[in-house]
């Protein structure tokens, strides 16, 4: 459904260039769920606003959609639906008006138009504010509706920018339900996300973006075997230096890092590991701030390729 090679997009000013996306190589499969996780500003939008067609790329090849990005941007258009991060609802219309004139634009007749807008509200649970101005839509309904004009075309792939920022829990789980049967429905998805859980809970396969560039791509589950054991964390106040030297080369340590505040262990057994971590510290009359064990996450994926923690550089 994508595939993308050495994709770039930089942007020049009168005192600097940036390349906001450098060189990324995709290959995402029809009917699946395919994450792009990284910070804001990695690169994700940016990707997906080249990919829809809605800013072109520096140089690059690609193909959405059956259909060459640069010689048939018209075709790829017709073929797919974007939802982007700021939304697309008009606040002095009603949710019904507006997904019958995205189906007109897209072509349909009106009585068409009509019965595919009413099979959507009732699909995205909307039927009691169909008939309601935008603007007094909840977030959740704001959001729901959203994906209700990406889809109005029937679109063999959809895009969807950060699909719950701002979401309560209740309408982000609901969303992920609508994620999950687009897909079971035979829409490929193609979202951005900097929520890890979302990644992990969503996504049959994710490519990690960090700087403009692939650092990780895989299932979730195989990128969080990449980190093999468990990993214990070490707070500590001031003494991080003395802490790692102490933890250095001990047998029960795989791989040891160090960040802002405190040191990253990797270990075979954590429950084993931890309390000859606290006597080694004890020790060496070390103190430590506080002490966690867990197993890796896609979080860890990420520290192991960039060095920061991706919900530090969330946050």
């Amino acid at each position: 459904m994508i595939h993308t090679r050495q994709l770039r997009r930089v942007f020049r000013g009168r005192r600097s260039t940036v390349e906001a996306v450098a060189g990324v190589d995709l290959d995402v499969e029809a009917g699946e769920i395919f994450g792009f996780l990284g910070p804001n500003g990695a690169g994700k939008t940016t990707t997906l606003r080249m990919l829809s067609t809605l800013m072109p790329p520096t140089s690059g090849q690609a193909t959405v959609a059956g259909h060459d990005l640069l010689r048939e941007p018209a075709r790829v258009r017709e073929r797919i639906g974007y939802v982007s991060q700021e939304g697309s609802s008009y606040e002095d219309v009603t949710g019904r008006r507006e997904l019958v004139i995205q189906g007109r634009l897209y072509g349909m007749g009106r009585a068409e138009a009509v019965r595919r807008a009413a099979q959507l509200l009732d699909r995205l649970e909307l039927n009691d504010c169909a008939d309601r101005k935008t603007k007094t839509y909840s977030g959740g309904q704001k959001r729901r509706l959203d994906v209700g004009i990406g889809l109005m075309h029937l679109p063999d792939l959809l895009f969807l920018d950060e699909p719950t920022t701002g979401l309560d829990p209740q309408s982000r789980a609901r969303m992920w339900d609508e994620v999950r049967h687009l897909r079971d429905s035979g829409t490929t998805v193609f979202l951005t996300t900097h929520y890890l859980e979302e990644a992990d809970a969503l996504c049959d396969r994710i490519a990690i973006i960090d700087h403009g560039r692939i650092v990780a791509e895989g299932t979730p589950d195989a990128l969080k075997r990449q980190v093999a054991g468990d990993v214990v964390v070490v707070g500590g106040d001031g003494s991080l230096e003395a802490m790692a030297r102490a933890l250095q080369g001990q047998p029960f340590v795989r791989e040891l890092s160090t960040e802002e505040d405190a040191v990253r262990l990797y270990v075979d057994r954590g429950e084993t590991a931890m309390p000859q971590i606290i006597r080694l510290l004890d020790g060496a009359g070390i103190a430590m701030t506080t002490l966690s064990l867990h197993r890796p996450s896609l979080d860890d994926v990420f520290f192991r390729k960039t060095g920061r923690s991706l919900r530090e550089t969330a946050a």
